[in-house]
């Protein structure tokens, strides 16, 4: 009765007895003998008891949970962080410095804006693609710390810019940095590390970006009003390298994924590029997204020069918006959990498109606060949904690859989109033109959003 007791106590009870086979043979070579199948061992003078060699099975099975646990809590942490400083604080804490550089070097709207076009023209289409096979074949830690030093330099070097050239250089160093350690390596990632829950692992590391964004004007004003503008970006940029390069370089692979990665690019995508849902995916997300970046890239223009909104005014709707971003990535990762991906994306790509008309009441504080919430809760969830939506196709072995040409085409339209609306108002002199071509992008990509199909796409 003795030795059934032992052979069926339960694995954590095993862990904590000395039933390895080396260990044994190694404490009691006398007395330790190896019968195959089980292992005896002396429990007195004149009585042996058997173990159950299952008993390490369950041991090695509930450390190998322990540090799966550990392992995801760690990548999405480190996801966490990486986002809150590639996309909160350089991609959402730049525009707060446009408004400075206009008043100080003479530029126009257009120029501040066009960094941001030239320099994501520049480099997606020729890193887009080879980031996303680069993540398949290597995995995304290595690009990661990459993109983070060069997304880090690049705000260093915009604090002591003072020609269109220099200004172009280092935004060109701000977008490769994107690329290499923002949305893509991170999405890919957690999508290896998490199943079931990949929708909410995704919204919670994607707080990063909400919380990223709603601390940067807060923190942009304060440092500029000690320091300086100029100052204020370079602390910036010291201080993305200073939090995020640790946690990427600490971060690791999903379990057996280095030979899964190496194959995993060798599988042909060729499939996909053939399907009508992958280009209405990518489409689709082209039109949500170039209407977000628009917006939130011309906004602080919008409300300190044309509203007149003083600098903190400007800051608490900028931080508003970018915090109720943290409560659309919580709630859309959580439906996106429970509901259709595509209804999900779709109300998502409804939201942006609702609150843009409301920018034409901006005259008046309470309609930008609505804005505020509406616009705040679509940013939210749009970038976290479409790589959920692309792996509930197409699957995550191929996602790498598929969204570095995604991201390559969101990139695209993330750049024109703000420098068209600049355009818009040097020319018009007046954002109305430009609000109702935002409107058009979030609609088209509501629509191309609704024809997707609701089933995963067959193998």
């Amino acid at each position: 009765m003795f030795a059934i007791g032992i052979q069926n106590a339960s694995a954590l009870s095993a862990i904590l007895q000395c039933d390895s086979q080396t260990e044994l043979a190694s404490l009691h070579p006398e007395q330790t003998r190896n019968t195959g199948d089980e292992v005896t061992k002396p429990n007195s003078a004149f009585e042996r008891v058997k173990v159950d060699p299952l008993a390490d099975s369950g041991s090695a099975t509930i450390d190998q949970g322990m540090a799966r646990e550990r392992g995801a809590l760690q990548v999405m942490a480190t996801a966490f962080l990486v986002l809150f400083c590639i996309v909160g604080l350089a991609l959402w804490g730049l525009p707060f410095y446009y408004d400075f550089m206009v008043q100080q070097f003479g530029w126009t709207r257009a120029q501040v804006t066009s960094g941001n076009a030239l320099s994501k023209l520049a480099v997606g289409p020729v890193f887009g693609f080879l980031a996303g096979w680069m993540v398949d074949r290597f995995g995304p830690r290595r690009l990661m710390m990459a993109g983070i030093l060069m997304a880090g330099t690049a705000l260093i070097g915009l604090g002591g810019i003072a020609t269109l050239g220099m200004f172009y250089f280092f935004y060109l160093s701000n977008a490769l940095g994107y690329v290499c350690g923002g949305p893509l390596p991170n999405q890919v990632l957690l999508s290896r590390w998490f199943d079931k829950s990949r929708g909410k692992a995704m919204g919670i590391a994607y707080l990063g970006i909400g919380l990223g964004g709603a601390a940067v004007p807060w923190i942009s004003n304060t440092l500029v009003q000690h320091f300086g503008w100029q100052a204020a970006l370079r602390m910036l940029g010291v201080l993305i390298i200073v939090i995020a390069f640790p946690m990427a370089f600490l971060v690791k692979e999903a379990p057996g994924r280095q030979e899964e990665s190496r194959a995993a690019a060798q599988v042909p995508v060729k499939g996909a590029f053939k399907t009508v849902s992958f280009y209405l995916l990518a489409l689709g997300s082209m039109g949500s997204i170039a209407a977000v970046s628009g917006t939130q890239q011309n906004l602080k223009l919008f409300l300190s020069l044309d509203q007149h909104y003083t600098q903190g005014e400007a800051a608490r709707i900028l931080s508003l918006v970018l915090a109720f971003s943290i409560v659309g990535r919580l709630l859309m990762g959580w439906l996106a959990d429970r509901w259709s991906k595509k209804y999900v994306m779709l109300l998502i790509y409804t939201l942006v498109a609702a609150a843009i008309p409301i920018l034409f009441f901006a005259r008046a504080k309470a309609p930008m606060y609505v804005f505020a919430v509406v616009f705040g809760i679509g940013l939210g969830g749009d970038y976290m949904i479409i790589p959920l939506m692309t792996a509930e196709i197409f699957g995550v072995q191929v996602l790498g690859r598929l969204m570095g040409v995604i991201l390559t085409a969101d990139g695209a339209a993330e750049a024109v989109s703000p420098w068209l609306i600049g355009r818009l108002r040097d020319a018009t002199g007046s954002y109305s033109t430009g609000f109702l071509a935002l409107m058009g992008m979030a609609l088209f990509g509501a629509v191309a959003v609704a024809a997707l199909p609701k089933r995963r796409r067959a193998a």
